[in-house]
């Protein structure tokens, strides 16, 4: 069973959709007793850094979720909740991430392109040994005015906005997602697929 962290800034009802889709057994809680007990974890995210984090805080799930990652258990974050695997984001001021990948988050620059980035980009895959390889070139999701700066070691694919945004990250069994799988079509259906084919059950 696979755990929805539920802590009012998630598109979590979409996200829990697409799991039942493809007959992926989820819960949607904020009770870190079944997060303890769950295969994997899945943070969703949507809205502003600060926010977001705050509402973890309040809700007592940071430690949580530190912890069962610490113990080996995957993590997957969606869109913000990408952003907050981070050390911290620039976003309103500087806020506190959770700190599982090194990193920051900052504001996408103002340019010729419209900010949020808003609809469909192409993916640049830098990883073919990656379990999400099948990212390769195919189109996904997004929706988001800041993105990541990390190390490269931790980048699995990029799409181009004006600079290179990192699409998916990957620090061991710690997987972000960037865009959103579960607005992507079979692609990111696939993807999410892969998520629990490929790191929760392998």
């Amino acid at each position: 069973m696979i755990a929805i962290i539920d802590y009012g800034a998630g598109n979590t009802f979409n996200v829990q959709k697409a799991f039942d889709f493809l007959g992926v057994e989820t819960v949607l809680t904020s009770d870190p007793k079944v997060i303890d007990q769950s295969s994997a974890l899945v943070l969703p995210g949507v809205g502003a850094f600060k926010a977001a984090m705050d509402n973890l805080q309040a809700a007592g799930l940071v430690d949580i979720i530190k912890t069962t990652v610490a113990n080996g258990k995957p993590l997957l974050g969606i869109c913000l909740g990408m952003q907050m695997l981070f050390e911290y984001s620039e976003e309103y001021g500087q806020t506190t991430g959770l700190g599982l990948i090194p990193g920051k988050v900052v504001a996408i620059p103002d340019g010729d392109l419209l900010v949020p980035q808003m609809g469909w980009n192409q993916q640049i895959l830098h990883k073919p040994t990656s379990v999400f390889n099948e990212v390769a070139n195919q189109y996904t999701y997004f929706v988001h005015s800041y993105y990541a700066q990390t190390d490269p070691q931790y980048i699995t694919s990029t799409v181009d906005y004006g600079v290179q945004v990192p699409a998916i990250v990957e620090r061991d069994q710690i997987i972000g997602m960037q865009f959103h799988p579960e607005k992507s079509g079979q692609v990111g259906l696939r993807l999410l697929k892969d998520f629990v084919e490929k790191v929760v059950t392998k």
